[in-house]
């Protein structure tokens, strides 16, 4: 087959541009900060309080940018996609978690000094005020989800307690505004310093408020959604299939995913990640999940016509994201469903391959499919079977080694992942001991859900 896609220099490819954009804007606002801080007059009383005031104005600085980051912006998402978003929203999470905990603690120590008294009476002195207790609140609240985020409780939470969990956010916003209304120095230097403040968190919360609950609204009630079909696949794999009203606007690519609710059947919690498995094409969706969790397990019981409230499409997983003419997709188990749709999208041009890796063929779920369409594409299709780490030596199939062998020219082409973490892992490894561009490597994994 031969390739139409123009190769696209690394330096212009949508997710440099859209990081690039990210550190400016991050930068640029971290400059203004410092500035109203400098500018805002000598500290007041102690250095113990300055270095608090100063902790303070950052802290509500990255709470704003938080805000930014799970606001699922389309500019972000569709060029850096939502598991590196996720990521970010995580290492910005720990930050707030830490200037929360130094911020109060120095406040505290400044007007302990000021007033003589012990820091335990200061902090009962200071939670008199009304204003302080608010803020009090929200870093308690701030703590107790740092707390659940780390990976030894993290790993004890379903995806649903855990989204659950995370609406505690909303009500940290409003304690936080109320707290910095009446507790604010920097930013009410003058005029220009309030209306700068007010902008950027009018800002995060307009982007929070439109891209978590207006536009799924609009989108939900615009499509309507409803079950067309259910179709068993293998002992745990089922098909979804979706239609509704007007599915072309949803402007949604082959390899994203939508947060699917089905509330006639479940609970609003229950709501998981899951790819298209089909290349959208205006008229339905389709997904595909094996039976792991209460909601995908419940999906084979879904009667036709039954109500689906979808949010997305999300994530950068797609052909737009290529920098060169050929491409590799690689799936393991049911993260073939991503790799199958972009294997079907007509936007996939050049030559493929396709890796999929299972135990034993009975496990390749949409196997017949993947080969009438790589058929069609004029791709090749390798199953990779048998048990990592069996044998002598142990088999590594996606070592640099082996990769090179199956696919000599790696390291020209995009490479597409998705599957079990392990294996994910795996396959970049071999990518980087094969010294390919990161810029060429894309994976799919859901942080947002592991």
């Amino acid at each position: 087959m031969t390739a139409t896609l123009p190769q696209t220099s690394t330096a212009t490819s949508p997710a440099r541009v859209a990081r690039i954009a990210a550190v400016v804007f991050v930068v640029a606002n971290l400059v203004i900060v410092e500035g109203m801080f400098f500018t805002a007059g000598p500290p007041a009383h102690n250095t113990l309080r300055a270095v608090g005031r100063f902790l303070g104005l950052h802290l509500a600085f990255v709470m704003a940018l938080q805000l930014l980051l799970i606001s699922r912006l389309p500019f972000l998402d569709r060029r850096i996609g939502m598991d590196r978003l996720t990521t970010w929203h995580r290492w910005t999470g720990f930050t707030i978690f830490w200037l929360v905990l130094l911020h109060p603690t120095f406040v505290l120590l400044g007007y302990s000094e000021l007033d003589k008294l012990s820091f335990f009476g200061e902090f009962s002195n200071l939670a008199g005020q009304t204003p302080v207790l608010f803020g009090m609140v929200a870093a308690a609240l701030v703590v107790l989800m740092g707390l659940f985020s780390m990976r030894f409780a993290r790993r004890r939470l379903s995806y649903e307690a855990w989204h659950a969990l995370h609406l505690v956010v909303y009500v940290v916003i409003v304690l936080a505004i109320l707290h910095q209304l009446s507790e604010g120095t920097a930013f009410q230097t003058n005029a220009l310093t309030r209306l700068y403040w007010w902008a950027l968190w009018a800002f995060a919360i307009g982007a929070l408020v439109v891209g978590r609950m207006i536009v799924p609204l609009v989108r939900n009630a615009r499509h309507r959604l409803t079950v067309a079909a259910v179709v068993p696949e293998s002992g745990d794999v089922v098909s979804v299939y979706a239609t509704g009203h007007d599915l072309g606007r949803l402007n949604c690519r082959a390899g994203q995913f939508f947060l699917w609710r089905f509330p006639g059947d479940n609970g609003w919690f229950q709501v998981n990640p899951w790819s298209l498995s089909a290349a959208p094409d205006g008229r339905r969706l389709r997904l595909t999940a094996k039976g792991i969790g209460k909601t995908s397990s419940s999906l084979r019981n879904l009667q036709v016509g039954a109500k689906i409230f979808a949010e997305g499409p999300y994530g950068a997983f797609t052909a737009d994201q290529r920098t060169r003419p050929n491409a590799l997709l690689i799936a393991g188990g049911i993260g073939v469903t991503p790799i199958r749709a972009l294997l079907e999208d007509e936007q996939m041009t050049g030559d493929i391959v396709v890796l999929y890796r299972v135990r034993d063929e009975a496990e390749a779920v949409l196997l017949g499919e993947l080969r009438n369409l790589a058929s069609m594409r004029g791709a090749r299709l390798h199953l990779v079977t048998g048990r990592t780490g069996a044998g002598s030596p142990p088999f590594d199939p996606f070592g640099a080694e082996n990769l090179s062998r199956m696919v000599p020219d790696v390291t020209d082409r995009d490479t597409y992942v998705c599957g079990p973490m392990p294996m994910t892992e795996a396959v970049l490894r071999g990518l980087r001991g094969l010294n390919v561009p990161s810029a060429q490597v894309h994976a799919e994994v859901f942080r947002l859900a592991s």
